[in-house]
């Protein structure tokens, strides 16, 4: 009798725009290939066009019990989903419509969940894990410095350092940010600092989603203890169980590599249709001539 126990089920999920989604699905990827069971849950809008544009669910058939799942993302189908337009997704009644997907969800699936691997960007993914008991790794996308930086905007905000006055105003020190005193300026900030408005939608959801982060039971990070230590020391301030194990795509490019050889192909998970009329005019350049 096989006694081996199962590996264990991951679920993995996404904010569903293209950026996020490129990094959470590299994650996803270099679990399976650890042996984990993955469950990659994406929004129905956005799994239909991977299933258009990419050979999504050929790549992942060859790991035993990856599965592609769906939920909505609280918007009516006929959305155009552009723009600023996942702000809508973080509205009271949009959420509360996600939430419910997700709850019923992990609810019915089979085999049960042992952990939920979230974008860091999706508060109310630790609220649901919380509810039901499943342990949650926060995944954020962005670098260290980046992270902190949004962790630390109501402290800059209350310092009267936000919001940033103008072009002449660019290179003045921001001093709030612990670890960065010295050096990170107006212009350094992410671009939704760039308001003339403290109270502005897309400044307070940062803020919002990233504080969020120490309810977490671990927080994940695309980078190495070599390159950001001293950051990752200051985030660890807040969030203790903090794991750099970047950079994913190498350690993901070599795992395939020499799992596969040179048959190993990438996946290309784009939302949109390739243009390639640029590759006929590439092929006819001389070698190494392109940048």
């Amino acid at each position: 009798m096989d006694t081996q126990a199962p590996p264990p089920h991951v679920l993995v999920f996404p904010v569903p725009i293209q950026g996020h989604i490129n990094a959470v699905i590299k994650l996803a990827e270099l679990l399976a290939v650890a042996g984990f069971k993955i469950t990659f849950l994406n929004s129905d809008h956005n799994h239909a066009r991977l299933l258009k544009f990419t050979d999504i669910a050929a790549h992942f058939g060859r790991y035993p019990g990856f599965e592609l799942r769906t939920i909505t993302d609280g918007l009516p189908q006929e959305h155009p989903r552009l723009g600023e337009w996942f702000l809508e997704m973080f509205e009271d009644t949009t959420e509360m419509k996600i939430k419910q997907s997700l709850r019923d969800m992990l609810v019915n699936i089979t085999p049960p969940v042992d952990c939920i691997v979230g974008d860091g960007f999706l508060g109310f993914v630790v609220d649901v894990a919380k509810e039901l008991g499943i342990p949650i790794v926060y995944y954020r996308t962005s670098s260290p410095c980046s992270f902190w930086a949004y962790y630390s905007i109501p402290d800059i905000i209350q310092a009267g350092e936000l919001p940033i006055k103008g072009s002449e105003d660019m290179d003045r020190l921001i001093t709030t940010v612990p670890g960065m005193e010295t050096y990170l300026r107006c212009r350094d900030l992410p671009s939704c600092c760039r308001v003339t408005d403290v109270k502005d939608p897309i400044i307070r959801l940062v803020a919002k989603q990233t504080r969020k982060s120490p309810q977490a039971d671990a927080l994940v990070l695309n980078t190495a203890e070599e390159l950001d230590g001293p950051i990752l020391s200051q985030i660890r301030t807040k969030c203790p169980n903090v794991y750099a194990i970047g950079p994913i795509s190498a350690q993901l490019n070599t795992r395939l590599k020499a799992k596969h050889g040179e048959s190993y192909h990438p996946f290309l998970n784009t939302l949109w249709e390739v243009d390639k009329k640029c590759i006929s005019w590439l092929d006819q350049q001389p070698n190494r001539s392109v940048i």
